[in-house]
């Protein structure tokens, strides 16, 4: 079987190692494309999974978000047809939907969020299965057209399923030159350039918390040159921003707290027992909603509630769950 996978954010190499290694392991051929946004190409090369990178991303402004689609999508057209997938799998991909359809290549799509847009409500419709956690309603999928036998809901976290097994490197806090004595944080900017952003002036304030609280040390993974470039203005030696894609599952198992505005980052935390805060000013999703209505993501809305202390307990993964179960769901596009 030949399988294409398309990754477009910084999320999806994780999401999607395990199911490609499962494949792999069936003696299946894959073929991983790559969109230059944020970290992603970084993180597959972390990953050391092999990958073409196709377009880059449009911006913010929905005049750029269509150019780079129709754009993006051609040249996906072309890598497509001399691969010639049986199978096409994405987080969300846009682009692999518009190519799926008019290849006719079935499709799958894994998502976690419900309210990303009208162009992810296209990839839902295309898609043969769509695979989300169960704790987002079943009526919310189906007004974006993931209802019926398409519709596979599966337990727990998509973090669940990617960090079973997981265990934390140490390497990570060397090479940032970090001092676990002090109070380690981890800090996630908002998704400025995606749809269902909303402004967010508290990611600034808590930044400028940060910057000079005593005894802290905090780690910024920004999504963009810009955010990377506005922390490091801040010229505060308690702010570390890396320059290159890092182990961030280590980083957030060894951290004491994590303020994030990003949902995959949120839900690392939570799957690893970190305990952390969402800055998230867009409309709350389903699996966000579960988890702050069981106490384990928290909202902030002040920065004043930030505790800034050592955690206790170690790190590890809480919840582990076998990719197998995506890797069937996956399958069922096929049927």
């Amino acid at each position: 079987m030949r399988v294409w996978f398309d990754c477009t954010a910084a999320a999806h190499p994780l999401v999607l190692k395990p199911v490609i290694d499962r494949f792999v392991e069936r003696g299946g051929e894959v073929l991983i494309t790559a969109r230059e946004y944020g970290q992603t190409v970084g993180i597959l090369e972390r990953l050391e999974i092999e990958h073409t990178v196709v377009g880059a991303h449009g911006g913010g402004s929905k005049f750029g978000k269509a150019r780079a689609l129709a754009g993006r999508s051609a040249r996906l057209f072309g890598v497509a047809c001399r691969f010639r997938p049986d199978l096409a799998v994405a987080h969300g991909s846009v682009d692999l939907a518009l190519v799926s359809a008019t290849s006719r290549i079935p499709s799958a799509q894994l998502q976690d969020y419900e309210f990303a847009g009208l162009q992810r409500q296209l990839a839902f419709r295309i898609a043969k299965r769509v695979l989300v956690p169960d704790s987002i309603p079943v009526e919310r999928m189906a007004r974006v057209g993931a209802k019926g036998d398409k519709l596979v809901r599966y337990p727990g976290l998509k973090e669940d399923y990617y960090l079973a097994g997981f265990e934390p490197d140490p390497a990570v806090i060397a090479e940032l030159g970090l001092d676990l004595e002090r109070v380690l944080v981890v800090v996630r900017p908002p998704p400025e350039t995606s749809e269902y952003h909303a402004d967010n002036p508290l990611y600034e304030r808590v930044l400028d918390r940060l910057a000079v609280s005593d005894a802290v040390t905090a780690v910024v993974i920004p999504r963009t040159v810009s955010q990377a470039d506005s922390a490091r203005s801040r010229n505060s030696p308690n702010l570390v921003v890396p320059a290159k894609a890092i182990d961030a599952q280590s980083l957030i198992a060894y951290a004491d707290l994590v303020v994030s505005a990003g949902g995959t980052m949120n839900r690392e935390a939570v799957a690893l027992g970190t305990p952390v805060y969402t800055t998230f000013a867009g409309r709350m999703g389903g699996v966000d909603e579960v988890l702050i209505e069981q106490g384990r993501l928290l909202v902030l809305e002040d920065v004043e509630q930030l505790e800034l202390i050592k955690r206790v307990g170690d790190p590890g993964a809480r919840e582990p769950q076998d990719p197998e179960f995506l890797v069937q769901g996956i399958l069922g596009a096929l049927s």
